[in-house]
């Protein structure tokens, strides 16, 4: 006889609805681990859900049976009402998301990121000089930098993915909520959705107005993703298809890769103005390897195992996508000796893994040394948070070297440049931080104050000298 999954005991019609809280669910699903085992059933409504909390279990659904796994659920709210889709990360899987899936993996794959180094590099001069000027406003700071447009999109849309996907609840998924009217009590949602709608709009149609709005007199275009894309199209006999393409692409990019890589960049503020002398040996290695006359750069990055164990450190211990995007099974399936019925929601409990103390020792201490042997090189017989924090299986991050190197420029940058510590009491003592996290299915850390300064004055002329390439790159002697 089939065995479902064991897991909490529901109740009629609804099932698990009320037991599921609207925030913070992967610590409900944490307590149902610790009770249950590595793969729990719970049901709302009628729609069974799979929730899988170790490696093991992970890589037999999403890795060994991708034909079985790797499909979306329908989202009603993502893909119906709000027009994504076509987005690489919720779309159903097929023959369209393959399409898309290639050719994003043709501009984002780890062979093709180095293209876009110099743009990073300019990105990281700009960043830098926005925060010796405001330093209080360092995390809008690092909210604008990342938000791809610099690198991507050419101009900023004010919109958080953050504040769309809480909306995206399984209850708001029930299909027949789509066709509730906007007027109708309770049906918020359908109001904020149309306002949204435009925005996603918004971020498929903006590259190509700037591609217009860029082109030069001979015919070229400024460097830019979108732009590289766009050129490749106009010159395709199947234009309208390498369009749609590509604007899907771009939708997937933006939307998708801003605001998680800006959560993480402020979880990194946060762990540096919690841990001083994390901070401090991350300086010392910079100051050792780079010197003090020049930003680092990714040539300096296989010398700076301590800078790329931060970036690793920050994505493990606040991870900013704490459940994985819910995969759906498109068939029935054994896993593990559980059935596991067609069309269960199947998720991965992302959190649980990067806190397991059998993976990492002390889990809520932010420890770079874990990802190091002891001569400070990278270990490899150390779990890579990377493995787990981008998604699984054949839905895994397409962007996510993209992602890496954008932080890590931002990181060693930054420490190369700045100090960062807590914010100064009344009683002229240093206000002892900890990680508050806001609830949404991306996480971003509550609202904290820090105390940015200059490392020196010399390192306040790199950065101004930095930004005078930036701005005026003809007028300055590029061997000094």
């Amino acid at each position: 006889m089939a065995t479902l999954p064991p897991g909490p005991r529901g109740l009629p019609l609804i099932g698990n609805m009320l037991a599921l809280p609207n925030e913070f669910q992967w610590l409900r699903m944490e307590e149902w681990h610790k009770q249950y085992g590595d793969i729990v059933h719970v049901s709302v409504f009628g729609q069974p859900m799979i929730v899988l909390n170790s490696l093991e279990a992970i890589k037999a659904a999403f890795d060994k049976k991708p034909g079985i796994y790797s499909d979306r659920p329908r989202m009603v709210m993502m893909n119906e009402l709000l027009g994504w889709d076509h987005n690489v990360v919720t779309m159903r899987y097929g023959p369209a998301w393959r399409d898309i899936r290639r050719d994003f993996n043709q501009h984002f794959r780890q062979g093709a990121v180095y293209r876009y180094h110099p743009i990073f590099l300019r990105q990281l001069r700009k960043l830098l000089a926005d925060i010796l000027a405001q330093p209080e406003e360092i995390l809008e700071h690092l909210s604008l930098a990342v938000a791809v447009p610099g690198a991507f999109l050419v101009e900023a849309i004010p919109l958080r993915m953050s504040n769309i996907m809480p909306c995206d609840s399984l209850a708001i998924n029930v299909h027949p909520v789509k066709y509730i009217p906007s007027w109708f009590p309770g049906a918020s949602f359908q109001r904020k959705a149309h306002v949204w709608k435009g925005y996603t709009q918004a971020l498929a149609n903006k590259p190509f107005e700037a591609f217009k709005a860029n082109a030069r007199s001979d015919g070229t275009v400024r460097s830019s993703v979108a732009e590289t894309m766009l050129q490749a199209a106009f010159e395709d006999q199947d234009h309208d298809h390498r369009e749609h393409l590509i604007k899907a692409i771009c939708r997937t990019a933006y939307g998708a890769g801003s605001d998680t890589t800006a959560a993480t960049a402020h979880n990194f503020v946060l762990a540096m103005a919690m841990y001083p002398e994390v901070q401090r040996k991350a300086q010392q290695e910079l100051d050792a390897v780079v010197g003090s006359q020049r930003l680092p750069d990714f040539s300096d990055r296989e010398n700076l195992p301590y800078i790329n164990a931060i970036v690793k450190e920050v994505t493990r211990w606040q991870p900013i996508l704490p459940l994985s995007i819910a995969h759906a099974s498109s068939g029935d399936d054994y896993l593990l000796g559980y059935f596991i019925p067609k069309g269960s929601l199947v998720v991965g409990n992302t959190w649980s893994l990067t806190h397991s103390p059998a993976y990492y020792p002390d889990p809520e201490e932010f420890k770079p040394e874990r990802f190091l042997t002891a001569d400070g090189k990278l270990n490899n017989n150390v779990l890579d948070p990377y493995m787990l924090i981008f998604g699984y299986g054949r839905r895994i991050c397409p962007g996510r070297y993209f992602a890496d190197a954008s932080l890590f420029s931002i990181f060693s940058g930054i420490l190369a440049t700045f100090d960062i510590a807590p914010h100064v009491g009344k009683d002229g003592s240093f206000v002892k931080l900890k990680p508050v996290m806001l609830p949404g299915a991306i996480v971003h850390p509550a609202p904290f104050q820090c105390v940015v300064k200059p490392r020196s004055s010399n390192t306040v002329e790199l950065v101004r000298r930095a930004h005078e390439i930036q701005m005026n790159p003809e007028n300055v002697d590029h061997s000094a």
